[in-house]
């Protein structure tokens, strides 16, 4: 099979390409830094368009069989416009899958959306597919609307909505937490046990691979997710223990603990950490998707440098 990836330099695009050539596809990587996608056999690293204006995406077509769509404007930020949440995301998905469609040699288009498409900061019942679309943000809501893009043009599509994603060089609030785990001190973490899903990141590149694979999985939207979520408690505490270091973890109330973070102007990640997020991954198993770890171990892994 040739599969076209787009946003082959990122985090997820660099190890699926590896991932895809390993197995025996054939990947044309479109990358805004070719040098950073990994050489192998199989592998034609092509230079990435600029997703901020029209683009023609037919040469980046020609002969692929699916297509693997990651590009776009991944980070979540109030200080980024809507509008280039929107260009970026919506617009240029709008462009490829209305390429694609006219591409008869194109059988499947793989999204990668993002459960924040689906839900925002976190909720005291089980996320499935089936819940009403509320995101609360400009990404979470330029990935919605570019859902509707990806399922409209009639081209064959799966689409696959990743909770927090994780592996080697974590970035974002898992960079965070594993800053934190590193600090010689208590943490007054020890009380926070509502459980949040997490992804580890060799889980999320088998699952692209299992629908490419898959024709039944077409016309589909997917919950990605690890298989048991883990508290915030668990997550110092495997980190930490990874490292042969004691937890150091000390209860302190969640208010004091909140009063504390809102003071200090971290209210958007309080409001993280003190709320449950757990997805329920059924849908994609009943379909025959298998993890091939889980957080413990993969958290295991990151913290001591093998993931």
């Amino acid at each position: 099979m040739r599969v076209l990836v787009t946003g082959a330099s990122g985090f997820i695009g660099r190890e699926l390409t590896g991932t895809l050539a390993a197995a025996g596809f054939h990947v044309r990587a479109a990358a805004r830094n070719p040098a950073r996608v990994p050489a192998a056999e199989f592998v034609e690293a092509v230079q990435m368009p600029d997703l901020s204006r029209p683009v023609d995406w037919r040469p980046f077509l020609a002969d692929v069989d699916a297509v693997v769509h990651l590009a776009g404007l991944a980070r979540v930020s109030a200080e980024i416009p809507e509008e280039q949440y929107d260009r970026l995301n919506r617009v240029a998905t709008k462009e490829l899958a209305l390429q694609a469609s006219l591409a008869p040699n194109v059988r499947r288009l793989v999204f990668m959306s993002s459960i924040r498409a689906q839900i925002g900061v976190g909720t005291d019942h089980l996320v499935t597919e089936d819940d009403v679309p509320e995101p609360i943000d400009a990404y979470g809501r330029s990935k919605l609307a570019a859902e509707s893009f990806v399922r409209g043009y009639g081209v064959p599509y799966t689409i696959l909505r990743p909770v927090l994603t994780f592996g080697r060089e974590p970035r974002g609030n898992v960079a965070k937490l594993v800053r934190l785990s590193s600090l010689p001190l208590p943490l007054p973490l020890g009380a926070f046990h509502k459980k949040r899903s997490l992804l580890a990141l060799e889980n999320l590149l088998s699952a692209i691979r299992f629908v490419l694979e898959r024709p039944a999985t077409a016309g589909q939207v997917y919950i990605v997710a690890d298989p048991l979520p883990i508290s915030l408690a668990e997550i110092i505490e495997t980190l930490r223990r990874a490292r042969d270091r004691s937890p150091k973890l000390i209860s302190i109330p969640e208010g004091w603990v909140g009063a504390a973070m809102r003071g200090l102007g971290q209210t958007e990640a309080w409001d993280r950490i003190q709320t449950s997020f757990v997805a329920d991954i059924t849908k994609l198993r009943d379909a025959g998707w298998h993890p091939e770890t889980d957080t413990r171990l993969a958290l295991e892994r990151l913290a001591r440098g093998e993931t």
